[in-house]
C-alpha cells in the first residue's frame, strides 16, 4: 500500500501542482507531497519487521524528516496519528484500521493552530468516519478501504464549496487531491485491483557525475567574470510525458539542438522516463520553459558563475596563510542565525544583515524537516534562529524546531523581503523569545512584492489573466498583470507606494538583467524623485523581481 501510493504520487504530483490557486509557475504541493511521501515509502521500505506498528512507525518517521511545505507536514501528521494509534499491534483488523484513521484526522487537526475546511483537513476527516461507519458493519479490511476511498472523493469534490477561492478558479483544493491518491493506490491494493508496486525512483547518479565533469571541465580555464559568455550554469531534470503543459513528443536531437541554441557547455542525458539538462545560458528560464514541452521539472539548479568566479579571485587574491602546527578550529556561533532563500546574490544580501547560514529553498523546492534540522545541527551552535521566508515552509521549520536537538525558534517571515527586515531588530546579545518577538514585530513594517508570469488563464478576485503575462504579486495577493516585465513592476510598485514610502529595493532574478533592473529604478523615481531605490543582484529564479517598500 505505501510504495503503490509513493509511485502514484510521483506520477500525479504535476497534475496535482497544477491545482494551485495562483496561475504562478510556484504551485509546489504535488512536489511536496510525493517528495515526504516517498521519504516515508524510504523508511518503511527499509524495515526488515512484519509487524504493522513497525512498519507504520517507520512510515511516520520518513515522513516527519521528508515533510517539506503545509502540504508534506499535514501528511506527515495524518500517519503520525495512524502510527500511534496501532503501536504494538502486529496486525490490523478492519476495526483497528478504522480507528486509525480516526487517530488521524484527530492529529492532523491539532497540528493546524486554525483548521480551515475545505482543504486536506476535511478529506481526511470525511474519509475517517466512513471508515468507522463501515468497520461497525463489517469484518473486511478492504470494505473499510472501498468506504474510506470513496468518502474521499466526495470529500474533495465538496471542497470548493467550502473555501470559496476555490470555487472561484475552479479547482479543487490540492493538498486533498493528493490525499486522495493515497487512498486510491491503498484502495486498489488491498482490493487487488493492482499488484504490489516498485515506487523506486530512477538511479540518476551516473548523471550527476556526468554533468560535474562537464562543467568543471568548461569552467575552469575561465580566468574573468567578463569572459563568461553564459553566465548561468543551469540544470534541469525532466519527468518526460508528465505534467499538464506537454505538447511535444520527446526527440532527442529536436530537444537537444533548442538547447544547444540558447548557450554553450550542453549536456543531455536520458533514458525512458527522465532526461536531465545541463547548460551555460543567459536565460535559464528559457531552459525550464522549454524542458516544459516535454514534461515536468523535477529539478532545477541555477548557479550565478560570474559571481562564483568572483569569489574564487577574491579567494585567490589573499595571501597564503602562515602555517600553524595545530590548525585552531573554527568556534561555532553561539547563535545560528538560519535563513531559507534561493539565489547567490540573495544568500550574499541575507549574509550581510548577520545570517550564518543559508539553506537553499524557496518556492518550488521547499526544504524538508531533516534539512532544516540538519542545517541546525551542522551548524555546531548552542540555539538557533530560522527565517523560513515562505508561509508554505513555517510548518516544516516548526517540526525541525521540535526535533533540531538545541533551542530554538522560528521567526514567521513570509517573504524575502520580511526576512531581511526582520533581521535588522536582530540583536546577538538577547534572549532567543526577546529576539523573536523584536524581529516579528518588524515583519509589518515592510511592504513585499514579486513579479513572475502566469501559466495559464484565469480570473482572480477581479482580475483578469492571462497565460504568460506578467503578475505583480503584493504580499500575497496579485494586484496587477501586464504583457510587459518593466510594464508590470512598475505597475505593482505604485500600488505599494503611500505617502510615508522612503526606501524601495528591488532585486533582480535570473530571469531579469541589471538594464531592467536600472529601468525600473528610473520609472520608480519618475513616479517619486524623493524615494531612495536600492538595486541589487539577487540571482533567485521564478520571480524576475522581488520589490520591498518601506
Amino acid at each position: 500500500m505505501v510504495q503503490a501510493a509513493a509511485k502514484r504520487l510521483t506520477s500525479q504530483a504535476e497534475f496535482i501542482n497544477s491545482l494551485n490557486v495562483f496561475p504562478v509557475p510556484d504551485g509546489d504541493t504535488g512536489t511536496n507531497i510525493s517528495l515526504a511521501f516517498a521519504s516515508g515509502a524510504k523508511y518503511e521500505r527499509e524495515v526488515t519487521s512484519t509487524s504493522v506498528s513497525d512498519l507504520a512507525g517507520a512510515l511516520a518517521k520518513g515522513l516527519l524528516m521528508g515533510a517539506r511545505g503545509n502540504s508534506g507536514v499535514i501528511t506527515s501528521q495524518i500517519f503520525r496519528g495512524f502510527a500511534k494509534s496501532v503501536e504494538g499491534k502486529e496486525t490490523l483488523s478492519a476495526k483497528d484500521f478504522a480507528e486509525a484513521l480516526a487517530a488521524s484526522a484527530q492529529t492532523a487537526y491539532k497540528a493546524v493552530m486554525k483548521p480551515t475546511e475545505g482543504t486536506i483537513l476535511t478529506v481526511i476527516r470525511e474519509a475517517a468516519k466512513a471508515g468507522r461507519d463501515q468497520a461497525a458493519t463489517t469484518d473486511d479490511v478492504a470494505e473499510v478501504m472501498d468506504a474510506v476511498y470513496e468518502a474521499s472523493k466526495k470529500a474533495l469534490a465538496s471542497t470548493p464549496d467550502l473555501l470559496p477561492v476555490l470555487k472561484q478558479v475552479g479547482v479543487v483544493d490540492s493538498g486533498g487531491q493528493g490525499l486522495v491518491f493515497i487512498f486510491q493506490a491503498f484502495d486498489e491494493v488491498l482490493t487487488g485491483k493492482i499488484a504490489d508496486e516498485d515506487a523506486g525512483e530512477p538511479d540518476d547518479a551516473q548523471m550527476d557525475e556526468m554533468i560535474n565533469a562537464e562543467h568543471h571541465r568548461s569552467v575552469q580555464g575561465e580566468l574573468d567574470p567578463s569572459d563568461i559568455k553564459y553566465g548561468y550554469c543551469t540544470e534541469i531534470m525532466v519527468r518526460i510525458g508528465g505534467g499538464q503543459q506537454v505538447d511535444r513528443k520527446f526527440d532527442y536531437d529536436e530537444f537537444y539542438q533548442y538547447l544547444a541554441g540558447l548557450g554553450d557547455s550542453l549536456l543531455v542525458i536520458n533514458d525512458d522516463e527522465i532526461v536531465k539538462v545541463h547548460v551555460h545560458t543567459e536565460h535559464p528560464g528559457d531552459v525550464m520553459t522549454w524542458g516544459q514541452h516535454f514534461g515536468d521539472l523535477i529539478k532545477v539548479k541555477v548557479d550565478n558563475m560570474r559571481h562564483q568566479q568572483e569569489e574564487i579571485m577574491e579567494k585567490d587574491d589573499q595571501p597564503a596563510a602562515v602555517p600553524t602546527p595545530v590548525a585552531e578550529p573554527i568556534a561555532a556561533p553561539d547563535t545560528a542565525v538560519i535563513s531559507i532563500s534561493a539565489g547567490d546574490g540573495v544568500a550574499d544580501l541575507f549574509k550581510s544583515l548577520g545570517v550564518t547560514h543559508v539553506i537553499n529553498g524557496g518556492q518550488t523546492m521547499n526544504p524538508s524537516t531533516e534539512d532544516i534540522a540538519n542545517a541546525i545541527k551542522e551548524s555546531g551552535a548552542k540555539k538557533a534562529i530560522v527565517l523560513p521566508n515562505n508561509g508554505n515552509i513555517f510548518m516544516a521549520a516548526d517540526q525541525a524546531a521540535e526535533v533540531a536537538g538545541v533551542p530554538t525558534v522560528i521567526v514567521h517571515s513570509r517573504s524575502i523581503s520580511q526576512g531581511m527586515t526582520a533581521l535588522l531588530a536582530y540583536n546577538p546579545d538577547f534572549e532567543l523569545a526577546e529576539n523573536q518577538q523584536a524581529m516579528e514585530d518588524n515583519l509589518g513594517t515592510v511592504k513585499s512584492g514579486q513579479v513572475t508570469h502566469a501559466i495559464r488563464d484565469t480570473t482572480l478576485d477581479g482580475i483578469d489573466i492571462k497565460n504568460g503575462e506578467y503578475m505583480g504579486i503584493v504580499d500575497g495577493d496579485i494586484k496587477v498583470t501586464d504583457p510587459e516585465l518593466l510594464g508590470a513592476a512598475t505597475k505593482m510598485v505604485q500600488s505599494m507606494l503611500d505617502d510615508d514610502s522612503e526606501i524601495v529595493t528591488v532585486i533582480f532574478g535570473a530571469d531579469a538583467t541589471k538594464e531592467d533592473a536600472d529601468a525600473l529604478e528610473n520609472t520608480i523615481m519618475e513616479i517619486d524623485d524623493e524615494l531612495e531605490v536600492e538595486i541589487h543582484e539577487g540571482d533567485q529564479p521564478v520571480y524576475p523581481f522581488i520589490v520591498s517598500v518601506e
